[in-house]
């Protein structure tokens, strides 16, 4: 079934591709929109241009703001805001590639970059963004991530935010128990083991095992390896021996440190579980504060996941969002001229501080709402930290959200369970990731 799962998707993918060599460069309606086979133009810089929401009915609000704004400094341009629930947007761009339809500017994050670059349907903006007044002012780690997503080392979006690991802890048991904050591996298990009291269903963490579990796995595994590259050659670092030892030492706070019903947890049993009880730390991100934020108020605090001991924080790339120009546009100056905008310092950071996400904007990334944001502020300074190093997941390999998720997640929950040891599990996985990673390259 395994098997069945990536054949059929390397057969979509392959459809997909051969329908935009079948179509012909035609227009598709009066607002630019197009196929993938349409190379456009840069039009007027004047007109209509039509722009997904990538993350429609959540975000819809900010965005028309924002468009109000930029209609405001460009009176001579009107956007088609179209917003697009994120569960349904890459089967909307897929659709649209092969039959045509596709806007002038869509949200792309790195988590389906590569599917639709891979289509033909993106612009590389590397020369227009040397020419831009957004040159040297976007983070180079999410200038970096969204580039290893591409697949080639283009550009194939701009960056606009980015989500981070953060280590949650409460700040009353901590203090209750003589605890410096878990800044480092060392501190963090130290602080696990001393809140446990199972019998008075005290715990020090919570872990998470149900859907979802892979990256957050992966990012304690690196984390303590220190190993900052996800590919040493063609085979990927994930079953080093040094991850090896970081993932037991891991998946051993399970029952004896963290509830048992964590083996069956995604993040939303997780969050409400840490706010409604008395356990002392958890890993999720910045989207949950507001929920914490409502049950603990000055109960507990957010930093980065933690530090080896000397300082140095590795970390896996989280989904960075941005806007993609689609190449079929008949108006890519005008459609060039609201990427700018919407990733310009004002429309950047009105956009993160309603998602309390981190800005790409590096002038974005200093406004007020971030530093008295203390989870966030650590957050934008982890990211473009010098001493942080982001080992890259290969967003890129048409199999990976397979891999990472269908085949995976259950194999996790039997290492908790001690019915697979860690390094059978992270074999398994360096087995279908070196698979993809040659079968990509294949057809590179």
């Amino acid at each position: 079934m395994k098997i069945s799962i990536r054949r059929t998707r390397r057969a979509a993918m392959a459809v997909a591709l051969g329908s935009v060599l079948a179509l012909t460069a035609t227009a598709c309606g009066d607002d630019g929109s197009g196929s993938a086979g349409d190379k456009g133009n840069e039009g007027s810089g004047k007109g209509e241009i039509t722009f997904w929401d990538n993350n429609g009915g959540v975000r819809t609000d900010v965005w028309k703001e924002i468009i109000k704004d930029f209609e405001k400094k460009y009176p001579d341009i009107k956007v088609n805001y179209v917003g697009v629930p994120a569960a349904s947007v890459q089967s909307k761009y897929d659709t649209a590639i092969q039959g045509g339809g596709l806007p002038d500017v869509g949200g792309v994050g790195t988590a389906m970059l590569a599917e639709v670059a891979a289509q033909g349907a993106l612009e590389p903006l590397d020369s227009r963004l040397t020419k831009s007044s957004l040159n040297g002012k976007l983070s180079a780690n999410f200038l970096a991530s969204v580039k290893a997503a591409g697949g080639d080392g283009k550009t194939y979006t701009v960056p606009t935010s980015a989500n981070n690991g953060t280590l949650w802890y409460r700040t009353d048991l901590f203090t209750a128990a003589g605890l410096d904050a878990p800044t480092t591996w060392t501190k963090f298990y130290a602080a696990a083991d001393k809140l446990t009291n199972s019998g008075k269903n005290k715990f020090g963490y919570t872990i998470r095992g149900g859907e979802g579990s892979i990256a957050q796995a992966l990012d304690a595994t690196y984390g303590q390896s220190g190993i900052t590259e996800f590919w040493n050659g063609d085979k990927t670092t994930v079953n080093d021996p040094k991850n090896v030892t970081a993932l037991e030492k891991y998946v051993a706070l399970y029952k004896k440190d963290t509830p048992s019903a964590d083996v069956n947890n995604d993040f939303t049993k997780m969050v409400a579980q840490w706010d409604s009880g008395t356990i002392g730390m958890l890993s999720h991100n910045l989207g949950s504060y507001a929920d914490h934020e409502k049950a603990l108020s000055g109960k507990f605090k957010g930093i980065p996941n933690p530090t080896l001991d000397d300082g140095t924080r590795v970390q896996i790339s989280n989904p960075v969002d941005g806007l993609g120009l689609f190449k079929s546009s008949k108006n890519k100056s005008a459609a060039w001229k609201f990427i700018e905008f919407a990733a310009s310092h004002e429309a950047n950071s009105k956009w993160n501080e309603s998602a309390a996400q981190v800005p790409a904007n590096t002038e974005a990334a200093q406004d007020a709402w971030v530093q008295s944001s203390e989870p966030t502020k650590l957050a934008a300074e982890a990211l473009n930290g010098s001493t942080t190093k982001i080992v890259q997941l290969p967003y890129y390999l048409p199999d990976w959200n397979t891999i990472s998720k269908t085949d995976n997640e259950p194999n996790f929950q039997k290492v908790l369970l001690g019915k697979m040891s860690a390094k059978d599990f992270l074999n398994t996985l360096a087995d279908q990731l070196n698979k993809a990673q040659a079968d990509w390259k294949a057809n590179h």
